[in-house]
Order: C-alpha cells, then sequence, then structure tokens
C-alpha cells in the first residue's frame, strides 16, 4: 500500500475569516459545526428553534479530535456568555444535564457587525445551512448566496460584460423582492397572533422564503396563518401544550406541513358546512346576496 495522503479526502471543516475575526478562531470553528449539525437530521425542532444534543466529550471525540475536552468546554461557554449559542435542557430525565444547543443567528450578526464596526459585514458571508443533507462526519460549506455583486472595474485587461451586470442587478432585484415579502409574511403573523418574531432572524425567514421559492404567494402564506390561527388560538393539545406555541415559522411553514395547511377547510369553511348540512340552506351566501341586491337597487324608483 502506498503512503497514506493527508490532503482532503473528504469535506474539511471550514473556517469562515471574516466569521474568526468577529468571534474567535475556536468560536467559529464550532459555531459552523454546531450550524451543520442544525440544518442535519439529527436536529430536533422545538417551538420552531432547531436545537442539537451532545455532551462536551463527544463534541469533542466525534467533531474536534484536535482538541481537548477542556478547550471544547470552554469554547462553548465562551459561545454561550456572548449568547450567541443558546444552551437549555429538555430532558426528560431529571438527572440528564446534558445541554442542547441552539445558534441565535441576530445576537451572531449583531456581535459580528461590531467588529466591523457596520449594520452588516459587508466582508462576511451568510451562515451556511445544510438542509436535506445526511448526517455527517464532518462538516462542508453549504453557504446560500441570495445576491450577487459584480466588479465594474478592469481586472487584468478584461473588461466586465454588460449582460453580467445586468444579470446581476436582476439577481439582485428578485433578492430584494423575496426578502420584502418574506418580511411581510413575518409581520402579518407577528400581528395576528401578538407575537415578536424578529424578521431579521435567518431561522424565521428560511422556511418561510422556502415555500416563496417554490411558487407560493404571500397571499398563500396568510391564509395559512389564518386557518391555523383560528383552529390552534387558545386550544390546549392532548399533549398539554396550546395550540399558541405552534404558530411559529418553522411549525406553520415547513415543507412537510404547509401545503396541506393551504388545503384544508378552515374551521370557519367547516362550520358553514354543517350549518348548510343541518339548516338546507348557506346563511352567509344568502347575505352576500341579499347585500348584492341592495347595492344594485335604485331608489328614485320609490313612490315617496
Amino acid at each position: 500500500m502506498g503512503e497514506p495522503s493527508w490532503l482532503f479526502a473528504k469535506h474539511p471543516i471550514v473556517v469562515n475569516p471574516d466569521l474568526a475575526a468577529g468571534i474567535g478562531l475556536n468560536e467559529a470553528i464550532v459555531v459552523q459545526q454546531l450550524n451543520y449539525w442544525l440544518n442535519s437530521k439529527s436536529a430536533k425542532t422545538i417551538d420552531g428553534k432547531k436545537w442539537i444534543y451532545n455532551t462536551y466529550e463527544n463534541w469533542q471525540k466525534d467533531n474536534f479530535p484536535f482538541w481537548s475536552v477542556k478547550t471544547v468546554k470552554r469554547t462553548m461557554r465562551s459561545l454561550e456568555k456572548s449568547e450567541i449559542v443558546l444552551a437549555s435542557n429538555f430532558n426528560k430525565a431529571g438527572f440528564d444535564k446534558t445541554k442542547w444547543y441552539s445558534i441565535d443567528e441576530a445576537k451572531l450578526n449583531e456581535v459580528v457587525s461590531q467588529r466591523w464596526g457596520q449594520s452588516d459585514p459587508s466582508k462576511g458571508t451568510d451562515c451556511p445551512h445544510a438542509e436535506g443533507q445526511n448526517d455527517p462526519t464532518n462538516t462542508r460549506d453549504y453557504t446560500d448566496n441570495t445576491t450577487e455583486t459584480t466588479n465594474n472595474s478592469n481586472t487584468e485587461g478584461h473588461q466586465a460584460d454588460p449582460q453580467d451586470n445586468k444579470q446581476s442587478k436582476t439577481k439582485k432585484k428578485k433578492s430584494e423582492s423575496l426578502l420584502a415579502k418574506t418580511v411581510e409574511v413575518i409581520e402579518y403573523l407577528n400581528t395576528k397572533t401578538g407575537r415578536s418574531f424578529r424578521t431579521t432572524t435567518e431561522t424565521n425567514r428560511k422556511p418561510i422564503r422556502n415555500r416563496l421559492k417554490e411558487g407560493f404567494t404571500v397571499d398563500d402564506c396568510k391564509k395559512v396563518i389564518d386557518k391555523k390561527y383560528a383552529e390552534w388560538h387558545g386550544v390546549e393539545f392532548s399533549n398539554g401544550n396550546m395550540g399558541d406555541n405552534y404558530l411559529t415559522p418553522g411549525t406553520l411553514f415547513r415543507a412537510k406541513n404547509f401545503e396541506r395547511y393551504l388545503n384544508e377547510s378552515s374551521k370557519v369553511d367547516i362550520e358553514r358546512k354543517a350549518r348548510k348540512e343541518k339548516d338546507g340552506f348557506d346563511i352567509d351566501q344568502m347575505a352576500a346576496e341579499t347585500a348584492s341586491q341592495m347595492a344594485k337597487f335604485d331608489d328614485s324608483d320609490l313612490p315617496f
């Protein structure tokens, strides 16, 4: 057999230099790997947010064998202290103190932005996502760039193609339009439910953006919100949770739920159908027809 090769035969751990400059090298490595696992099949969605469960020892053994357990623990605690990484305990057994982890992307953006001295670090890239991938043993970069920039200056004697500039501007406009629609849906959900989901948080944006990319409209999104609000608001589920807890972007706009929710009969439709079957007529339809007739009525024909 030949000598072993230390060149990459599989995808390595990825380090974003600008992220490392913003929060520290070790922290950037850990948060990148944590983000990957949060978008794998191993993650669990709890109250609309993805979480991953692991011990310091397993983090070290499976992800960071080049560090000691103490280094992993110190780095995790540093991220928790900065509130970039959220830690909680959802274990059923009270004695099980193993932590569950998630990422506050809004806080991450804030910390990195402060490092670069601007609202959005132009040097940085969006945090990568790995939705739909099999559970990995090593991470890879799944960065989802939603905008493109074009270098209009001459590079090595070559002039930028005007057609490329046009395409770049078109993509940028589409991206801005998609963002505006996504924000509109989140704001509508907040208005309907009285909640305060952030329009800047990627966890809230992503499921809505994906449904819009699939061809669903803003009105479709609002219709699902209206239906599920009417059905779940103030209702206690069999598991003891209130239905309002599930009125979240992660639940309402999840790929496997959304189209089914959209095509379900609403609570109002079901009640109307029940009344029609009981009384033999649709009172709402009759009221609408009466209102339409009254609108067309000409009172000049009255004898007084």
